[in-house]
Order: C-alpha cells, then sequence, then structure tokens
C-alpha cells in the first residue's frame, strides 16, 4: 500500500476509500504523481515504467501506477481545464498521505524569443481560472514548490532539452479564455495575450494555477513542466513530428525530475529544506 486514506463525510468515496470520481482506493496511487490532460499520455508515460498495474478508468480519468527506475509512480490522466484538475487533486489528496505531484502538460507560448517544441518549467502561475478561489482568496498566491522546481531545472539541463523558467497564466477555457479569433466566437478580451507579455508571463494553459493552489493549501509539493505547441506571437501551431518530439522532451523531464528529488530527499536526511549543498 502506498498510503492511507482521510475520513470524511464530506468526501463521496467507498468504505474502502474508492473516490467517487477518479475511481482509485489506498494503494492504487504511488506518492509520486505525474499528471496530464490527454489520457493517450497518460499510456505514453506508462511505457516508460519497468512494471505497470492494469490501468483504472473511471470517466474521463485515466491512472497507471508502476515502477520507474526503482520508483513507484503513478501517471493520471485528468483530462483538461481546472475543475478537472481540482478533482483530481482533491480526491487523490483523500488516499495519498504526501504526495508530489508535477504537471506535464502542452500550452502556448506568450513570451518571445520561446518556440515551438520548447519547454517552460512554471515558477507561478497567474490564477485566470476561477476554481481555485472557491478555496482561497483572488490575492493567495499561485507557485511552484521550489524544490520540484529546481528538480525540473536540472531534468531538463541534463536531457539537454531547450527550456525557460517563468510565470504561466492559467485560463479557464482554450477558446475565449485565451482570446483566440474564431469565427462567430469574439473572445471578450482580444488583447490578453499581448497584456500578459507585457507582465513578463511565459506561456498560457488551462491546469497549473489550480494545482499549485491546492498544493499550497494542503501542504504537499507540486510543479509544472509545459511543452510549447503554439507561438502566439507568430500564430504558429506545430506540427505532428514536432508535437511528439515535444511532448517526448515533456514526459522524460518530468520523469527525470522525479530522479532528482529522490535525490534530494535523501541527501535532506531529517533537515525540513534541501538546500544546494547539500548537494544532488
Amino acid at each position: 500500500m502506498f498510503g492511507k486514506t482521510f475520513k470524511s463525510a464530506e468526501i463521496v468515496s467507498t468504505k474502502e476509500g474508492r473516490q467517487y470520481h477518479i475511481g482509485c482506493a489506498p494503494g492504487d496511487v504511488a506518492p509520486n504523481i505525474l499528471l496530464c490532460g490527454d489520457p493517450a499520455r497518460a499510456h505514453r508515460v506508462a511505457g516508460y515504467f519497468e512494471e505497470k498495474r492494469e490501468p483504472i478508468l473511471s470517466r474521463e480519468y485515466v491512472t497507471i501506477t508502476g515502477i520507474y527506475r526503482k520508483m513507484p509512480m503513478t501517471v493520471m490522466a485528468t483530462g483538461m481545464g481546472p475543475d478537472n484538475t481540482e478533482i483530481a487533486v482533491v480526491e487523490l489528496s483523500q488516499i495519498v498521505e504526501n504526495p508530489t505531484m508535477i504537471r506535464i502538460g502542452s500550452s502556448g507560448a506568450l513570451r518571445k524569443g520561446i518556440e515551438l517544441a520548447d519547454l517552460v518549467i512554471s515558477s507561478g502561475a497567474v490564477r485566470l481560472e476561477n476554481t481555485s478561489t472557491q478555496f482561497v482568496v483572488e490575492g493567495y498566491p499561485a507557485v511552484a514548490h521550489y524544490e520540484v522546481m529546481l528538480a525540473l531545472l536540472e531534468a531538463a539541463r541534463r536531457n539537454r532539452f531547450p527550456h525557460h523558467l517563468g510565470l504561466t497564466a492559467t485560463a479557464p477555457g482554450f477558446y475565449g479564455a485565451q482570446a483566440r479569433k474564431v469565427p462567430g466566437f469574439p473572445p471578450r478580451d482580444p488583447e490578453l495575450p499581448a497584456k500578459l507579455d507585457a507582465m513578463n508571463v511565459a506561456n498560457m494553459e488551462m491546469e497549473t494555477s489550480c494545482l499549485f493552489t491546492l498544493a499550497q493549501l494542503r501542504g504537499f509539493r507540486a510543479g509544472a513542466v509545459c511543452a510549447i505547441y503554439a507561438n502566439r506571437h507568430k500564430n504558429e501551431f506545430i506540427d505532428t513530428e514536432k508535437k511528439d518530439l515535444a511532448e517526448k522532451r515533456c514526459i522524460e523531464t518530468g520523469l527525470a525530475a522525479f530522479e532528482v528529488l529522490t535525490m534530494m530527499d535523501s541527501r535532506r536526511g531529517d533537515a525540513p529544506y534541501w538546500v544546494p549543498s547539500m548537494g544532488v
């Protein structure tokens, strides 16, 4: 068993602790968790595992647990959007006592100099969505845990993947919420990408700020790395070949970050925080 359950009359679950939406019970999920939107991506991640269990399929959630380089690892596809992320994070937190969650997603570049198939590692997130405001006030910061952020940076550097560090804007949707100009559906704020770029925001997607907010609220480690599928400055969208490369870079960075975190944890010992002098 990887973790224990937390009992609450407010949580909808079976007597065994099986969660209502994600369909997972205590022991089904490892403490190292990769989150992605696309169910097909979850299966591709699981292709890296040396051992794996049968997928748990429940609604749009796909959960696969196994072993990656001697580490217990779970990948979960949540579907798209902050509301789906909220359900996943809340329910996972009921069956795993002290998880570390890393989002491996896709996004659009807002900042100049970030190219298609590059990676963006999030230092924090602009909360354009309102799912997280059902838990905290609007000014509550959505920031990555520093250990996860550093582990992702180290993983990308070791793999020699082109990568950037910066703020991520989390929108509640794909079209109007990201100011895409679609015939018949004019966005309310067509200048949103330019405004965010002026604030030095690196990229835009639909899940990270909710993950970061809930992780801080609950008190566990979380981070995010996103591949760039679109360049809003150049109005470019990635082709299939480059998309496969970008996704591969993102997956391998997320997996390698857990190796770095495992080393950090072993070097930290009983200390509450890892610091660079402890080494990796």
